[in-house]
């Protein structure tokens, strides 16, 4: 995704191009991509985050050492979610790769690397989307060369690690065989633009919804759920299942660091009711068909598709429903789908509260789901906290547009970047606790359920 920094709003959209200031990038993080340094072609599909082919290249490095092996250097369990083991897999797996890697010919990157290198030929990544491959070190901020060693990815195919907000590059400053007419036209308008903003796409939500303090946290409903804590200039090692990574870097100020709850599944169980199921044509139909039924019908949906993420960690679970009786019908399948979202949210929470220290007030929420009333109200009740969803709730493209902003002088700091922000609407907990706590203790008994369907 590009998010551009406009100098002035013009009505004229022929004019529009003429006004940007500066483009950030923001995109889904993990993402792999290795394509040839000549021609700029991949030398295969990218490998989307999901995906779970390189299990076996992972119970290999997990046979010495355990799951935490790398969690002390990258703050990351070893996990087919991160970029190394698609390297690898690429690598390992693509005729002649590791020959053409060994001599230096082929070049690595994640989707925001792949999109900078198109538009200026810059070979360039920033801190928070270097620290969701496995191979950055989160002290030194650099790749780590014992665990490139480990997994015999050269050095030369990774690109140079730099901050959150900066000028990369202007686009055009390079002309690759692998952009096509529609690319090429695309750069042509935004000849000479400086690309100065670049976060992973959790991150880039965690900048716009302007969680500049410590103990600010958002949540992002999209395809999956993420959660982020700042937790300052300091990483916080997690013991509770959570993440560390990066929160963002300005320029030549201290990196900022968070603690991360992913969730795998959540609107694409919305998804997967609409394209396997066929109980709802379009996605924003859930919710109608959720307010049928007054409650869940004592059903639990887990939805485990790829293994259960944070603060789990289990790759061999699988999704389940739990409780079913002739009585439930489509309307509690629904209704159980939307509060398996709110469910995983609150086991995040109660990590990441353990590991902090800090008590939640309130829960900044901000993605495609946001507009559910009824999984945002239950949300709040599950949680027991406020939660709010601002005025800009696709805070993604917003933060890389204030990074990007900030990077060319558009934005003076982080106050100027606070008063833009505005609440849209807000959701207070209205369930008694009792009640929550016995809901919540299903959920948990019915998380048990999923665990070790893959041998």
């Amino acid at each position: 995704m590009i998010a551009g920094a406009l100098k002035k709003v013009s009505s004229d959209s022929s004019s529009v191009i003429s006004q940007i200031a500066a483009i950030g990038i923001t995109n889904q993080r993990e993402t792999t991509v290795v394509w040839d340094r000549n021609t700029g072609r991949p030398v295969y599909n990218a490998i989307v985050w999901q995906d779970t082919r390189t299990d076996s290249i992972i119970n290999e490095l997990a046979r010495n050492g355990g799951r935490d092996r790398f969690r002390d250097k990258t703050g990351l369990p070893l996990a087919t979610y991160f970029s190394d083991p698609k390297i690898k897999w690429i690598l390992d797996n693509v005729p002649g790769a590791r020959q053409k890697a060994e001599k230096g010919g082929l070049l690595f990157g994640n989707i925001d690397t792949w999109m900078i290198w198109n538009l200026t030929g810059a070979h360039a990544t920033d801190v928070t989307n270097a620290s969701r491959t496995m191979l950055m070190n989160l002290e030194t901020l650099d790749w780590d060369d014992e665990i490139l060693k480990l997994l015999n990815i050269p050095r030369g195919m990774l690109p140079e690690i730099r901050s959150s907000s900066e000028i990369y590059g202007h686009v055009g400053a390079q002309r690759n065989d692998s952009l096509t007419r529609s690319r090429e036209d695309f750069a042509a308008l935004l000849q000479g633009i400086p690309v100065a903003g670049d976060l992973g796409d959790q991150q880039a939500a965690l900048f716009g919804q302007t969680c500049y303090s410590v103990g600010e946290a958002k949540n992002t409903y999209g395809t999956g759920c993420f959660m982020l804590l700042n937790t300052g200039e300091k990483p916080v090692p997690s013991k509770s299942g959570l993440l560390t990574t990066l929160g963002y870097k300005i320029g030549n100020q201290k990196a900022v660091y968070a603690l991360e709850g992913s969730i795998a599944i959540t609107g694409a169980l919305v998804q997967w009711l609409r394209d396997n199921l066929g109980l709802i044509r379009q996605s924003s139909e859930v919710e109608a068909l959720a307010k049928t039924v007054e409650d869940n019908g004592g059903i639990y949906f887990v939805p485990a598709f790829s293994g259960l993420f944070a603060p789990y960690w289990k790759a061999d679970a699988r999704g389940v429903i739990v409780g079913m009786t002739r009585y439930v019908n489509k309307g509690h399948i629904a209704r159980a789908a939307l509060e398996a979202t709110a469910y995983q949210t609150r086991e995040v929470l109660d990590a990441m509260e353990k590991d902090s220290g800090v008590k939640l007030t309130a829960l900044k929420a901000d993605g495609g789901m946001v507009f559910d009333e009824l999984l945002m109200q239950f949300q709040a009740d599950i949680l027991n906290v406020p939660v709010i969803r601002p005025k800009v709730a696709e805070t993604t493209a917003l933060g890389a547009a204030y990074a990007a902003g900030l990077a060319v002088g558009f934005w003076k700091d982080f106050d100027e970047l606070r008063a833009n922000w505005g609440r849209d609407k807000e959701w207070r907990p209205n369930m008694d606790s009792s009640v929550r706590e016995k809901l919540y203790s299903g959920w948990k008994k019915a998380v048990t359920r999923t665990y070790g369907w893959v041998e």
